[in-house]
């Protein structure tokens, strides 16, 4: 959920606003644009070497004997060949960071999985609670997250919120400003209202990030947004649009040293946003080894040259050998992407792209359908999720680089969000990957490129102009 005509339960139901307000919006998106991959492929070949990369545990960066060891390990677990290694050092290239060792990861493959995983956590809670997201709905599950903040609040845990302004139009204030005047503190991201915000107004930039972190030692993050359309419990009869079932979504628990990567976005984020003083708490506690998953945080910050998001995701499908299998709720790659995806295929990759049957906007769906010619003759296999909307935001590449986040492939997502992914390396999480897309899958119809091209004029047209129109919101 994540652009300007996104709203709490319906992502795009706000289409007509921004058509109206197209010619103010417009101006104010700037001149953003996609960094090079050519350069951060470059720069991996000239880095490349044949140590085994850089990785931190609970007590610092570990000695080079204890990461070969770690790799040699993983190696085995994955495959022959050097896939493993390559997408590593690859990671390390281009980010500049390590990767962080001693995590356990643990896949929600559903918003009733997410959800459920929250409130444990929450109830757990002894020193703060800090959540970060794009929608928090004022229906029956926004109301039940609420009341727990509330009531950690009560006990004496620290709380603090950050929700953002367009994501959230439609929650009345007074639902934020109860849990304001019990004492949480709660920060509302680039106000709509330009009379909020003492600095330059910028609509285009929206935080749709979904960050859970309790005690500084766990952190739930994905695709889930706090509404009750996430949780699987409602028939989707009261999403306006074009949606109709229920959404499909993707989270991850991570509890070990990466959590403080998640706490650091968060406190950043917040400060940068003049928050008021946050509550007093232990944000950064002594992480120690909780598992044996090796991951990277990478978030994307409207502005930056190197947009680690956009680079690590399509390096990571140029470099792919085996397979590349994702799933995204809105699809409208710029043509770096799209080059790596029919790149990927013509030599032989197995790539598979599971998107919406249905979809919370019409603009979207059509504008996605518009690059299904070109897919589906580059080879590429594409699917449609059955009677649901798909809201997960995952990719398994060659079966043991995996990512989890609240990044779509498309502009608004890639060029001016706030996005964070979790990057997870290893054979053992990629199999539980490659199990949830194969639950997808079964539940997904493939677009076969002999009836595809058999579709009506009106539906040519429609893509047609969701094409144009979409990629430049």
């Amino acid at each position: 959920m994540h652009d300007p005509i996104s709203s709490p339960g319906t992502e795009k139901s706000l289409f007509s606003l921004l058509i109206l307000g197209w010619v103010f919006i417009l101006p104010l998106s700037g001149c953003a644009s996609v960094p090079n991959i050519k350069n951060a492929i470059h720069y991996y070949y000239y880095s490349h070497t044949q140590e085994p990369p850089n990785i931190v545990g609970p007590d610092g960066e570990l000695p080079k004997a204890q990461r070969r060891a770690i790799f040699d390990r993983m190696q085995k677990e994955s495959a022959p060949n050097d896939i493993l290694a390559k997408q590593a050092a690859l990671i390390e290239s281009i980010t500049g960071s390590p990767l962080i060792a001693g995590n356990k990861v643990t896949l929600l493959g559903n918003g009733k999985a997410t959800f459920a995983a929250m409130f444990r956590a929450m109830a757990n809670a002894r020193d703060h609670i800090n959540v970060e997201t794009y929608i928090f709905d004022d229906d029956h599950m926004g109301r039940i997250f609420a009341a727990l903040l509330l009531q950690k609040h009560a006990q004496g845990v620290a709380v603090n919120l950050i929700y953002d302004s367009f994501g959230c139009s439609r929650t009345p204030a007074k639902f934020f400003g109860k849990l304001r005047k019990a004492g949480i503190r709660v920060l509302e991201f680039n106000p709509i209202n330009p009379l909020k915000t003492g600095d330059f107004w910028n609509i285009t930039k929206r935080d749709h990030r979904k960050i859970l972190i309790v005690d500084g030692r766990l952190g739930i993050t994905g695709g889930v947004n706090i509404s009750g359309i996430e949780s699987e419990e409602s028939s989707g009869s009261f999403v306006p649009g074009f949606s109709s079932g229920p959404w499909q979504d993707t989270d991850i628990e991570i509890e070990g040293p990466a959590v403080a990567e998640y706490q650091k976005l968060f406190l950043k984020q917040w400060h940068s946003q003049k928050g008021p003083p946050l509550a007093s708490g232990n944000y950064f506690p002594q992480l120690k080894k909780e598992g044996n998953h090796l991951v990277r945080v990478i978030a994307n910050t409207p502005g930056e040259w190197n947009r680690q998001t956009y680079i690590t995701y399509v390096s990571a499908m140029a470099f792919s050998e085996d397979s590349i299998h994702l799933t995204t709720a809105y699809f409208a790659p710029d043509q770096q992407t799209l080059e790596a995806l029919l790149g990927a295929s013509r030599r032989g990759v197995d790539v598979k792209i599971i998107l919406p049957g249905k979809s919370d906007s019409k603009l979207a769906y059509y504008g996605g359908r518009s690059y299904y010619t070109q897919l589906l003759k580059a080879g590429i296999k594409v699917y449609e999720v059955r009677k649901a909307m798909i809201h997960s935001k995952i990719a398994v590449i060659d079966k043991v680089w995996s990512t989890v986040g609240s990044t779509n492939l498309d502009p608004w997502s890639l060029l001016r969000n706030y996005e964070v992914n979790a990057v997870i390396l290893g054979r053992t999480f990629g199999g539980k990957m490659e199990y949830l897309f194969a639950d997808y899958l079964s539940r997904s119809d493939e677009i076969r490129l002999s009836e595809w091209e058999k579709r009506s004029t009106s539906e040519r047209l429609r893509e047609w102009f969701s094409h144009l129109v979409w990629y430049w919101l």
